[in-house]
């Protein structure tokens, strides 16, 4: 019997991405069994946005922190499987197909999934994904000898979720998605990478929001010390790295941009 999927979006202020990514949840071959966007106090019309749509269930957490938004959106799902995404998401329209695929084999049941993305605001977003997908997935597996759920593009069995809720670091300064890769594994999870498993994502911290760059760097390296990785020192150079090769990207992306008109959003 195939299992339910819910799918969880935490958002802030996100009324100009929101329309997009849930357009994108309609346009699949195999509907998600429960959507849920928990909005963490936002200013805007993130909520009505997501209202906007008869299958969103909108709920609301006023504690802010992503890791909160999260938490309140897996505990209140009913599916047998959580999907998360970020509310930038743009799913292909055989992501719930694929995941429900997965989990139809009982050797799954005990595995989170992840995948890749694209950045779909740059007009070299082929390639920075690339790079990126690089990172995350193959560095973050060589320090921690292991795959961690990627927050925009993950699904794990509900039951993996219970048996970790009261483990999971609840804090603002670690990466809420690598703690809880960490908290799976001790428990006995174990983890898949999907790279065709691809989504549409925005790379922000290039392009609009620059200054947070270094602060989600540093947040990546503190989380790897705080859990007392032997490799986490690799993830310094590797964070000077990508600070600095962003701001290529930036100039290259601007320059294109004033030639030929940005990226649609």
């Amino acid at each position: 019997m195939t299992k339910s999927l819910s799918i969880v979006i935490p958002a802030c202020n996100e009324e100009h991405l929101l329309k997009g990514c849930l357009e994108a949840i309609v346009r699949q071959t195999v509907a998600p069994d429960e959507v849920i966007v928990v909005d963490n106090n936002s200013t805007d019309r993130t909520a009505a946005v997501a209202a906007g749509f008869s299958f969103v269930t909108v709920v609301h957490e006023q504690q802010q922190g992503i890791v909160y938004a999260r938490n309140r959106g897996f505990d209140l799902s009913r599916g047998d499987i959580i999907g998360r995404i970020d509310a930038d998401t743009i799913l292909p329209p055989d992501w719930v197909e694929t995941v429900k695929v997965f989990y139809d084999n009982p050797a799954h049941i005990g595995q989170t999934i992840n995948g890749s993305c694209r950045f779909y605001n740059l007009h070299s977003g082929a390639v920075i994904g690339a790079i990126y997908n690089f990172v995350v997935h193959r560095m973050n597996r060589l320090i921690m000898g292991y795959y961690f759920p990627w927050g925009s593009n993950m699904a794990l069995p509900a039951d993996m979720w219970r048996n970790v809720r009261e483990k999971v670091c609840v804090r603002t300064d670690y990466h809420e998605d690598l703690d809880l890769g960490i908290h799976l594994h001790e428990a006995g999870g174990t983890a898949q990478y999907l790279p065709k498993m691809r989504v549409g994502a925005v790379a922000r911290r290039i392009m609009t929001e620059r200054g947070h760059l270094w602060g989600n760097l540093r947040m990546w390296q503190y989380t790897m010390r705080q859990h007392r990785f032997v490799l986490w020192p690799l993830s310094v150079p590797l964070s000077v790295g990508i600070w600095l090769g962003s701001y290529g990207v930036f100039a290259i992306e601007y320059v294109w941009n004033k030639l030929f008109g940005p990226r649609p959003v």
